[in-house]
């Protein structure tokens, strides 16, 4: 029985391994002009017979393979890519168009070398599980009806990214998802920021599917061409027998390259079916893969014998998000390259970028943002947690804007920065401290020189401490005048992992069911001029015994009661004296 089940597994595959069917379409197929559908002949019972068998053995084998992929990581994507050829496009409707080249087909060298490159050899049943069943779909739920929804725990890195790109498109460019030109390094990306542009309405129920839609297609064709250094754009895509019916099981990898913006987009347009599918997330990482070139992908990473995707619990490395925030697989977060003598560098975000990343690894320690990610072009950051990716986004891009405390403080801590060789460690050398100096145009005593570099290196954090409590006449942030006023703003945080959420739950028999939905909260920030809660309670005086002009300096500094989650930490890396506040359930960033 087993031997007769490998046989048809063998005969389904040879099948669908065919570029030419032998029996009629199921569906019928449309005029190339008006689309409309046109009659085909009746099919014959023999013919029909065949295709009957023939789509039976095919769904048989699907099952077979996925429970061979479970089974045997060797015999999973792997396997399917290497021996599944990749389609050529020879159809006069996909050679007609401008800027595109005929399918490419994938070589068992590429395909291995592309899924080694991704899942290593040692790739666990439930990682390829998670990476092939997510596809990219916006939520039914009106409340988030312009977020990507998300079902499996590994691609959301992939996912949150391309969510910052259709939150761009949505909320600062609407007027423009219609408008595609030739010209691609100038078109993508290319609207500038309008200071104080605030979008009315947060009405996210009222967006069109439409208008979702072209934001998805734009963002991913941004996305692409930024891996293709602003020349190329390819596409990998599932091709079927019949392209107007997904459904089918004869399905082929197929890789097409776009020189062309206008063309590119119209592709992804026609496919976004298929993205929408199981395999949607891997076929745009895939996508974005060949984009960037696999030898360049590798020329970017620090070490490019450990796979994008991450044990033990399949997630994407911060390789794969910075590959689709700035174009480059490179592993870090600080600006530029760091040289650790001897010829070696760590390699980090080279370029100003249109959507930012901030990490709660940063407020633990292990790493530090640099100001490439940290202050996009965009107020929009994927936000990482230690196992999960997640979007921050703003409707007013004036929260961009720094005000003079935090101009002052992102000046002191860029030339701090320069000199900290640490990977983020928070510490320079004496050398290196008295350039800081310099460069930032500090005026310290003697005294708290001395004492800064007893140690034979200077601690950001003590050095900070410093800075607080010097006057801004010598460069400090000491200001007895209090015109350093606070900043208040609102942000949003989308979690697009479907959770069970009471709130949104129907009673049911007395009771209240839990809604399977993505999450949107809203938390309003407040930033003091320099009080953080504890520095607030240690150094104001309360109550009655204080002053009149103490309570005066009270009512601008005292910050807000404060409410924490994990997500308040990832944006105290941005903010660093924000306190958040929110309706309802804490946001979450797991």
């Amino acid at each position: 029985m087993a031997d007769q089940e490998e046989e048809d597994l063998r005969m389904a595959l040879r099948m669908s391994m065919q570029h030419e069917s032998p029996e009629p379409k199921r569906s019928k197929p449309r005029d190339a002009v008006t689309g409309a559908l046109v009659d085909c002949p009746e099919e014959s019972p023999e013919a029909k017979n065949r295709r009957l068998q023939r789509e039976l053995m095919a769904a048989a084998a699907e099952k077979r393979m996925l429970a061979a992929r479970i089974t045997s990581p060797s015999g999973s994507p792997s396997k399917a890519i290497s021996n599944t050829r990749a389609h050529s496009a020879k159809s006069e409707n996909d050679l007609g168009r401008k800027g595109a080249t005929s399918g490419k087909e994938l070589s068992p060298e590429e395909a291995n070398q592309l899924f080694s490159m991704v899942f290593g050899t040692g790739v666990s049943k439930d990682i390829l599980a998670q990476w092939s069943n997510q596809g990219i779909r916006f939520s039914p739920n009106l409340e988030t009806a312009m977020g990507l929804v998300q079902h499996e725990g590994g691609p959301c890195g992939v996912l949150a990214t391309i969510q910052a790109f259709v939150l761009k498109y949505l909320l600062f460019s609407p007027d423009d998802l219609g408008k595609v030109t030739s010209n691609t390094s100038q078109n993508l990306g290319a609207r500038s920021l309008s200071k104080g542009l605030c979008v009315a309405s947060t009405n996210f129920a009222s967006l069109t599917e439409e208008a979702k839609a072209r934001a998805l297609v734009r963002s991913m064709g941004e996305i692409l061409f930024l891996c293709g250094g602003y020349k190329r754009a390819v596409i990998a895509t599932l091709s079927s027998f019949a392209p107007e019916d997904i459904s089918k099981d004869e399905k082929f990898l197929r890789v097409d390259e776009y020189a062309s913006q206008a063309s590119a987009f119209q592709r992804l347009e026609d496919m976004i079916p298929v993205f929408q599918s199981r395999m949607g997330a891997m076929l745009f990482l895939i996508s974005a893969l060949l984009s960037r070139g696999l030898d360049f992908i590798q020329a970017d990473r620090d070490d490019p014998s450990l796979p994008l995707v991450t044990a033990p619990f399949g997630h994407a490395s911060q390789e794969i998000v910075n590959l689709l925030l700035c174009g480059q697989a490179v592993p870090n977060v600080f600006d530029g390259r760091m040289d650790l003598g001897g010829g070696l560098f760590l390699k980090g975000i080279s370029t100003n970028v249109e959507v930012g990343f901030l990490t709660l690894l940063e407020s633990l320690n292990f790493c530090k943002v640099g100001q490439h990610l940290k202050c996009p072009k965009w107020p929009i950051w994927v936000v990482g947690s230690e196992s999960h990716y997640t979007v921050l986004f703003a409707l007013d891009t004036s929260v961009q804007e720094e005000n003079e405390l935090e101009e002052r403080e992102s000046q002191i801590r860029k030339a701090f920065d320069v000199q900290d060789q640490s990977g983020g460690g928070g510490f320079i050398s004496v050398e290196g401290f008295h350039q800081v100096l310099r460069d930032a145009e500090i005026r310290l005593p003697p005294e708290k020189v001395e004492q800064l570099c007893s140690t034979g290196f200077i601690v950001w954090s003590e050095f900070w401490q410093v800075i607080l409590d010097l006057d801004k006449t010598l460069g400090g942030l000491k200001d007895s005048s209090s015109s350093m006023g606070r900043k208040v703003f609102d942000l949003y945080h989308f979690n697009g992992i479907a959770k069970s959420d009471l709130n949104g739950g129907q009673a049911i028999s007395g009771g209240e069911t839990p809604v399977q939905r993505p999450r949107l909260t809203k938390l309003r920030v407040s930033v003091p001029p320099r009080w953080t809660p504890e520095e607030y309670l240690a150094t104001v005086p309360s109550g009655p015994c204080a002053d009149e002009s103490t309570g005066k300096d009270t009512e601008v500094s005292k910050p807000e009661p404060s409410q924490h989650a994990p997500l308040v930490d990832c944006v105290r890396t941005r903010w660093p004296r924000a306190i958040c506040n929110w309706t309802g359930d804490p946001p979450s960033i797991v």
